[in-house]
């Protein structure tokens, strides 16, 4: 089995059940098993100059997940599960959503595929996966060679963990 990093993320209906909704159907997840998550951490929505509108607040927490399925299988695993949830996929890019799933790391692979980067590209700029990430993983060391928890070895901005 090869372990995944699965970003969470909502800002609309109802965050928190979402997350938990989301977990719970992780840990369902075929040929895979939930082995771990981080705390919920409250993070202030991205805003970009397509999207300025402002958003409510995200919940957002780390999964790791032990699984069997290839990235492009878990890719379309998650999809589905964010579209049960009401995911649109037509509205603009950092828009607000119902559930968000990224996979962020896939054991040791590094993909560059027009449907799916591995790692995922952003991460290493927000503290919303950073922190949670750490949580789970304190002494995972990155692709790019750097120790996680150097990254996280400063307090968040704009980031508040959740019991």
């Amino acid at each position: 089995m090869t372990t995944a990093y699965i970003a969470l993320g909502s800002n609309l209906d109802k965050p928190r059940a979402q997350l938990d909704w989301a977990l719970r159907a992780l840990a369902s997840l075929k040929n895979s098993q939930l082995y771990q998550y981080s705390s919920y951490y409250r993070s202030a929505a991205l805003l970009s100059k397509d999207n300025p509108t402002p958003q409510p607040d995200y919940l957002n927490a780390v999964a790791v997940l032990k699984t069997q399925l290839v990235p492009l299988d878990l890719l379309d695993a998650l999809q589905a599960l964010e579209n049960q949830r009401g995911r649109r996929r037509d509205v603009k890019a950092w828009s607000a959503r119902p559930l968000d799933l990224d996979i962020l790391l896939y054991g040791d692979l590094q993909l560059d595929s027009p449907r799916l980067k591995i790692p995922h590209p952003q991460m290493y700029q927000r503290d919303f996966v950073l922190y949670p990430l750490c949580e789970c993983e304190p002494k995972l060391i990155l692709p790019n060679g750097q120790r996680l928890a150097d990254l996280c070895a400063t307090p968040a901005k704009q980031l508040s963990q959740l019991s």
